[in-house]
């Protein structure tokens, strides 16, 4: 249609997608959203939350969609949709705030108040995806991120946009299409820019399990990788799965001659860092920074291995309970962060914390959708492991 051709033509970020990427840019003309057919929604009741959702909407050239989003005197969520959305295609915008279960019961009943007011499709814009982390069977737990999956379908999503989430595999949870964008390209240009004598720099995995992470960036970067060993990460240690449950000790009524191999314990061994960080600048990577004790760990260790800088880079900056003050004590020079999660209060508290701004690669992501594009041109140069 014609008020789509004006909106067609892509925005200059293919180019930040590459290993060695120039400034970032955009450049496309505003949407006429009243022949579109496309609605873009905040479901946060917050300013704060509201952020990025305005940012997104300033670079696409549209207005918020009109709908109210807050909480009565006994705490239930109710939203109030001030516009027809009948056979729209409808985008809501959800960061999530340190109130994660009253975000996502915002999501929820947004979600299905389109739904109910007959819009066409509902995508779900999540940079930050809540529950993440419990994406594994823990004892006698739950799967709590499936779980979530299956009430995002039923309230009536039909398609999610997310950035990094904390497994790749999460996506298999969903009945419906997921596009997990990266920030490391933004992360990345950073380090280039922001960064003196980056060259210099070496790229730190704060355990094995953050290994992937860091080689990708390390070999975009052209820099060296050093990963340390030795500290229990306790959040995806064996001894929390469900290999322990039922409890070994119980009475069975089975073949009594039956015997297992038995399985040794894990013995944790001294910290190590590998990789040669002396004299060097460390730069830490990971997908979020929530409690900080292991960072803040890790960079004393790097610290007295000879390093004289260290940054934390990370998608997501939940900097959850005492974060700011300790990054502020600690032997940390700079922790960077994505927008995807509001963290302004914490940067009032901690002038160390900075932030890139991610709203770009949301809004072109938003863009194609609507227009029917390929997403793989925001794909471009990224790996299975990145």
């Amino acid at each position: 249609s014609t008020s789509l051709s004006r909106f067609s033509h892509p925005m200059n970020v293919c180019s930040s997608l590459v290993s060695h990427a120039p400034k970032l840019s955009y450049g496309y003309t505003k949407m006429n959203v009243s022949k579109s057919g496309c609605r873009v929604f905040s479901a946060n009741s917050t300013t704060a939350g509201a952020e990025l959702a305005k940012k997104i909407t300033e670079r696409l050239g549209v207005e918020l969609g009109k709908a109210v989003v807050y909480q009565e005197s006994d705490k239930e969520t109710r939203v109030d949709v001030k516009e027809s959305v009948r056979g729209q295609d409808i985008f809501i915008i959800q960061t999530i705030p340190r109130d994660v279960n009253t975000a996502i019961m915002e999501l929820l009943v947004m979600s299905y108040a389109l739904k109910t007011s007959c819009a066409n499709n509902i995508i779900g814009v999540i940079p930050y995806f809540p529950y993440s982390k419990q994406c594994k069977m823990r004892k006698r737990g739950s799967i709590v991120c499936k779980l979530l999956a299956a009430m995002l379908a039923k309230a009536g999503l039909t398609q999610i946009i997310t950035m990094d989430l904390h497994q790749k595999e999460i996506q298999g949870f969903f009945t419906f299409p997921v596009d997990n964008l990266r920030a490391s390209p933004f992360l990345i240009q950073y380090i280039q820019e922001e960064i003196p004598d980056y060259r210099n720099a070496v790229i730190v995995a704060k355990s094995p399990s953050a290994a992937k992470r860091a080689q990708s960036y390390a070999e975009r970067l052209r820099l060296g990788l050093a990963v340390i060993h030795g500290e229990a990460d306790h959040s995806e240690s064996d001894m929390a799965d469900g290999r322990h449950s039922p409890p070994l000790s119980r009475t069975t009524t089975g073949h009594k001659g039956l015997q297992l191999p038995f399985m040794m314990a894990k013995e944790k061994p001294p910290i190590t860092v590998v990789g040669d960080v002396g004299g060097r600048i460390a730069i830490i990577v990971d997908d979020m920074i929530d409690e900080v004790e292991d960072f803040v760990a890790t960079a004393e260790i790097l610290k007295a291995r000879g390093a004289y800088k260290i940054y934390v880079m990370a998608t997501h900056g939940l900097l959850s309970a005492d974060a700011p003050r300790l990054i502020e004590e600690s032997a940390i020079d700079e922790v960077v962060v994505t927008n995807t999660v509001p963290h302004e209060v914490q940067k009032l508290q901690c002038p160390k914390i900075k932030t890139v701004d991610v709203s770009m690669i949301l809004a072109e992501a938003i863009r194609r959708i609507h227009n029917g594009e390929s997403m793989a041109y925001l794909f471009r140069n990224i790996t299975v492991d990145d």
